[in-house]
């Protein structure tokens, strides 16, 4: 698994305008009291004892990148800012709007129309304001992936659920690099997340993706092998499902369940300690439910069984009405 560059000095913070890309520390903007008060050590303190001191400061100079700064990604950034990791490059092009208070960290009556990039780095520098903290306002796409995941230690996917080129071309890039990466959404009242090893299954391998797929196919795919158990279809009503925008149902507390296991993953990769199960392994907890169900697609969703359910979900879609442009 991979580890974080130990280094011998604090890195060095650069100030700018936030805008395409922007490293930023708040130490320098807190009144002297509050610079004198803060500390790393005490900050964290009570980590220890799930994280061992020398892992705590390993912790410290770990980089994630954490594309989405959305439903998913804020309370991604926050919960690995509260474990003491030092280093995020995070990126999103979107302000914050009303339709994002039920479930977005950030989403306030003060940040309305604000980037959701830029309120997100100011709220994890409030946690540790010796945060060295890149924060783009524009989106991944092939111009700049490369410069994204520079330097990276783990990528965390939060991109749009549908934003399908985006989040392949950014699980393509992270296994070239030897990085590896995870994807943790809410789905329901539950949350469903798969980990790639740089060095096992890939993410178009493990849900069967190709170029040539229409948007619906990429959809069900996608859907599908997030969640091969759907746990949360008994109780998920798919009327509210917007069929023009491609938007559904989504909570806070399925997306705080998500961040709960991408903080337990990251703990794992960025230390190389504890047992990993990367794709094609899944996993899925249903917390109204009571259920945990995780397996092992050993062809993902090539095997016959996923390829019944595909074929019979995107009829049912289509019978729906169901549109994705």
């Amino acid at each position: 698994m991979r580890r974080c560059q130990m280094l011998s000095e604090p890195p060095q913070l650069f100030g700018g305008n936030i805008g395409e890309s922007t490293i930023v520390s708040g130490r320098s903007s807190q009144p002297t009291e509050t610079r004198d008060a803060w500390n790393y050590e005490e900050a964290f303190s009570r980590n220890l004892g799930l994280i061992a001191p020398d892992e705590q400061s390993q912790l410290r100079h770990c980089r994630v990148a954490i594309p989405g700064m959305g439903g998913v990604g804020g309370l991604h950034l926050m919960t690995l800012a509260r474990m003491g990791i030092g280093k995020f490059r995070i990126a999103d092009a979107d302000t914050f709007g009303v339709g994002n208070f039920n479930r977005q960290f950030g989403a306030t009556v003060n940040t309305l129309n604000e980037p959701k990039a830029k309120t997100l780095a100011q709220s994890a520098l409030s946690v540790n304001p010796e945060l060295e903290i890149d924060s783009w306002t524009d989106f991944v796409d092939p111009s700049n992936v490369d410069r994204f995941l520079d330097g990276v230690d783990l990528l965390v996917d939060a991109v749009d659920f549908f934003a399908f080129d985006a989040r392949r071309l950014l699980f393509r890039e992270a296994r070239r690099r030897g990085i590896w990466a995870v994807t943790a959404g809410p789905i329901g009242f539950s949350t469903a997340w798969i980990s790639f090893d740089p060095n096992g299954m890939s993410f178009d391998e493990y849900f069967d993706l190709s170029d040539d797929m229409d948007a619906l196919d990429r959809f069900v795919a996608f859907a599908l092998g997030l969640a091969p158990k759907a746990t949360h279809v008994p109780y998920f009503d798919f009327s509210y499902v917007d069929r023009e925008t491609a938007r559904g149902p989504s909570v806070a507390a399925a997306c705080r369940l998500a961040a709960g296991v991408v903080g337990a993953e990251a703990v794992k990769i960025l230390l190389g300690r504890g047992t990993m199960k990367p794709a094609p392994h899944f996993h899925q907890f249903d917390a109204y439910r009571y259920l945990l169900k995780h397996g092992k697609l050993r062809k993902g969703n090539r095997s016959i069984t996923q390829r019944f359910k595909r074929r019979i979900m995107r009829r049912k879609m289509i019978d729906l009405g169901f549109k994705i442009d």
